[in-house]
């Protein structure tokens, strides 16, 4: 029998409660958003799985669906924010989808259909070197000023906003690709000199 061992990690209470109190309640009278411990975070993944024993040999292959930790890295606490079920399509869209097929049998490949919602990654706390970061009033303080900020923003300005770095960085691809055409015609631009 193999046994994975997960260092899981519950969200100390004054934690939940200032990013609740920050982030306020959803239609079932849960967070808004809330930090998870990445290993103590699952998520339904659907497939064909190859169990092996400690020495690494097939043991058995299955299709099944199995919880699995959700964010890398798994050693990490994550911020993540309700989403409603209608994000996520409708039912009938969510398993065409979603569904896949290994050894004939049909799975939900993202598990079923999230009729409660679900909540999604915002971002990890972490240094900017990607390093451990532990939870600290300043540190719950900063993210619970962030969830205030972001939810004064008009969606309409939040929408202007991606709408702005899309059309940079399209810009920016044409400026690249122009240039390398204009390069390119100017190299086969150039006459040929036969040496003999």
């Amino acid at each position: 029998m193999i046994r994975v061992l997960r260092e899981n990690k519950k969200t100390p209470n004054w934690v939940e409660a200032a990013v609740t109190t920050a982030g306020g309640l959803n239609r079932f009278g849960e967070p808004n958003f809330r930090i998870v411990w990445g290993w103590s975070r699952l998520g339904w993944i659907g497939g064909k799985w190859a169990d092996r024993d400690e020495t690494g040999a097939l043991v058995r292959e299955v299709v099944e669906l199995r919880e699995e930790p959700k964010y890398f890295p798994h050693d990490r606490w994550h911020l993540e924010r309700w989403m409603p079920p209608e994000s996520y399509g409708s039912p009938e869209r969510w398993e065409a989808n979603t569904i896949e097929s290994a050894n004939g049998i049909r799975i939900p490949a993202l598990g079923p259909y999230p009729s409660r919602g679900d909540w999604e990654h915002v971002f990890t706390i972490q240094t900017p070197s990607g390093d451990f970061l532990a939870l600290t009033p300043a540190i719950c303080d900063h993210i619970v000023r962030a969830i205030r900020w972001a939810d004064r923003q008009p969606r309409s300005s939040n929408r202007e906003a991606l709408e702005a770095v899309s059309d940079r960085r399209r810009k920016e691809y044409d400026a690249f690709v122009d240039s390398m055409l204009w390069n390119e015609s100017r190299f086969h631009a150039q006459p040929y000199v036969v040496v003999a």
